[in-house]
C-alpha cells in the first residue's frame, strides 16, 4: 500500500468486495478493463476481505456497506485504524442504501459511487466508469487525514460542538443582506462539511454546496447535516430563496446555478451535459454567483480531486468576489483546491479548522461592510473566464 499521499504505483491495485458473485463479476470485469487498474482478488464478505487485504496488499478497496455477517461499516470501523486502507463504497441507489452508504463516509471511507438497477445496461457502462475515475482518485488520498477529520467530525457531533469549539461570532457587519456564500467539495468534502456548515451562526448569508455526490445521497447528507447545524440545511429544489440562515445543498445529477428574478435571488437546479466531469458542477454554482451577485460573494473550494471548481473560482474572483482554497495540510486530496490556487483563483490558503473565521472576515472586510478590504493575493491566472 502506497504511504500516506504519496503517488500511487503505474497501475493501482484493487479488491472488489461484495456480497453478489454476479456484482463481483461486473465489477472485476468492468475495472480490468481500464488503463492503470489491475483487480488483484475479490471477496464475498469482511471476514475473506480481510485475510486478503494481508496477502494481497491492494491500493484500493470497493466495499458493498450490505453483506452478511458483518455489514461494511462495521468492517471498516475495524480495519482503518490498523490499515488504513482507501475504500470506495459502491452502494444501491436507495434511501436505505444511500443512509449506509453516508456512515461509510462518516467512518472513514473516500467516496461513493452508486449501483444502477439490473436492468440498466447504460447505467451499468456510467457507473463502471465513474467507478473506475473515483478508484484511481482514492489512490491518491490521504486516508489518515480522513480518518482522523471524521473521528473528530463525529465526536463534536456526539457532543453538540465542533472541534471542542464554540460556534465563531460574527464580526460587526457581517453578515449582512445581500451577501451570498458558494461552496464546492468533492473526495473528503462531506468530512469537510460536517466540521463546517455546523459551525455557521444562525445569520449567515444564504448558502449554496455542490458536494459531488449521487442523487439520493445529497437529500440524506443535507438532511444530516441539518440535525446538527444552528442553520437550516436542506437539499435544493428548483427555484427555491437563497436566503440569510439556509443552506442549500445542489441535488446529485442536477446543476445548481444562482438566479437573479425580479430582484429576488433563487437557485436554479436544472440538467446538462458534466462539467469538468461532474453534474453537479462547481464551475457552474461558481460562474453563475460570479455573474449574479460579483462583489457580494465568498466562495470557497475544499478538498478533492481534479480541477473542478478552478475557473469558476476565478471568474468570482474577477468579479470582485472573495475566494479561498482548503490548504494542502488539512485536505484529504489537494486536487481542487491546489488547480485553483495556482490559476490565481483564490487570494488565501485555509485551514479545515479556521475556515468558517476566515468566511466571516472575508464578510467583515468586503466593501459592503464600510471596513478596509484585507490584503489579498493577487490573481495570477490569466485562462479559465469561467463556465456558462
Amino acid at each position: 500500500m502506497p504511504a500516506a499521499g504519496a503517488e500511487p504505483r503505474a497501475r493501482v491495485r484493487v479488491l472488489v468486495v461484495d456480497d453478489s458473485a454476479i456484482a463481483r463479476e461486473l465489477l472485476e470485469r468492468g475495472l480490468s478493463r481500464e488503463s492503470g487498474i489491475e483487480v488483484v482478488g475479490t471477496a464475498e464478505d469482511a471476514y475473506a476481505a480481510r485475510d486478503k487485504i494481508v496477502f494481497l496488499k491492494p491500493d484500493v478497496l470497493t466495499l458493498d456497506v450490505e453483506m452478511p455477517r458483518m455489514d461494511g461499516i462495521e468492517f471498516l470501523k475495524k480495519l482503518l485504524p490498523q490499515y488504513p486502507l482507501p475504500v470506495v463504497v459502491v452502494s444501491g441507489l436507495t434511501v436505505e442504501g444511500s443512509r449506509h452508504a453516508l456512515e461509510a463516509l462518516d467512518a472513514g471511507a473516500v467516496a461513493v459511487v452508486a449501483k444502477p438497477a439490473a436492468s440498466d445496461r447504460e447505467g451499468l457502462t456510467a457507473m463502471l466508469a465513474e467507478l473506475a475515475e473515483a478508484v484511481k482518485d482514492a489512490a491518491r488520498a490521504d486516508v489518515s487525514k480522513m480518518r482522523r477529520s471524521a473521528v473528530l467530525a463525529l465526536a463534536g457531533a456526539r457532543a453538540g460542538v465542533r472541534l471542542e469549539r464554540k460556534p465563531p461570532t460574527p464580526p460587526i457587519g457581517a453578515p449582512g443582506a445581500g451577501r451570498i456564500i458558494a461552496i464546492g467539495a468533492s473526495t473528503g468534502g462531506t468530512t469537510a462539511l460536517n466540521m463546517i456548515i455546523p459551525l455557521f451562526p444562525e445569520s449567515m448569508p444564504g448558502t449554496i454546496v455542490v458536494q459531488h455526490m449521487p442523487p439520493v445521497f445529497t437529500r440524506l447528507f443535507a438532511e444530516s447535516l441539518n440535525r446538527i447545524s444552528k442553520v437550516e440545511v436542506r437539499e435544493a429544489q428548483d427555484g427555491d430563496l437563497v436566503k440569510p440562515g439556509l443552506v442549500l445543498v445542489a441535488p446529485g445529477d442536477l446543476h445548481a446555478k444562482l438566479v437573479s428574478r425580479g430582484g429576488i435571488r433563487k437557485v436554479s437546479c436544472v440538467p446538462g451535459p458534466k462539467i469538468s466531469g461532474h453534474r453537479p458542477s462547481v464551475d457552474v454554482l461558481f460562474s453563475s454567483v460570479a455573474d449574479v451577485v460579483g462583489d457580494k460573494a465568498v466562495g470557497l473550494l475544499l478538498t478533492g480531486m481534479g480541477r473542478d471548481g478552478a475557473a469558476g473560482l476565478l471568474r468570482m474572483r474577477r468579479a470582485g468576489g472573495r475566494c479561498l482554497v482548503q490548504d494542502e495540510a488539512s485536505s484529504v486530496v489537494f486536487g481542487m483546491p491546489k488547480e485553483a490556487w495556482e490559476l490565481g483563483a483564490a487570494e488565501r490558503l485555509v485551514s479545515l479548522d479556521s475556515a468558517v473565521d476566515e468566511i466571516l472576515a472575508c464578510l467583515a472586510d468586503s466593501p459592503h461592510s464600510g471596513r478596509r478590504a484585507a490584503q489579498r493575493r493577487p490573481p495570477i491566472g490569466m485562462s479559465g473566464e469561467g463556465v456558462e
